[in-house]
């Protein structure tokens, strides 16, 4: 079964750290485009961050650029978004997601075929 799970989500307060894994199983994703999106209550599921296939291509939104960042272990099959200097409107589901579109770093949904089931990432202030 191709899947992608993801896990290190949790409590945290307010300028505290997370690092979140999307380890993937079934098939190889080094040669996939990967992607964290993250939806919080009541609002719309947003892009985060991208990586390219190769690791040598980044892409982050406004609102997280300088605080997260994105890497991945192609030996492992995983993914990773370290969290820093978190804030209350971080809080929501965090998803991994991949795509075919391995050379660049798409922010839009559609662009990627296969998501994680999530996970909870809660900040308090």
């Amino acid at each position: 079964q191709v899947q992608l799970v993801e896990s290190g989500g949790g409590l945290v307060q307010a300028g505290g750290s997370l690092r979140l894994s999307c380890a993937a199983s079934g098939r190889t994703f080094s040669n996939d485009g990967m992607g964290w999106f993250r939806q919080a209550p009541g609002k719309e599921r947003e892009f985060v961050s991208a990586i390219s296939w190769s690791g040598g291509s980044t892409n982050y939104a406004d609102s997280v650029k300088g605080r997260f960042t994105i890497a991945r272990d192609n030996a492992k099959n995983t993914v990773y978004l370290q969290m820093n200097s978190l804030k209350p409107e971080d809080t929501a589901v965090y998803y991994c997601a991949s795509t075919t579109l391995r050379w660049s770093t798409p922010r839009g949904e559609n662009e990627y075929a296969l998501w994680g089931q999530g996970t909870q990432v809660t900040v308090s202030s």
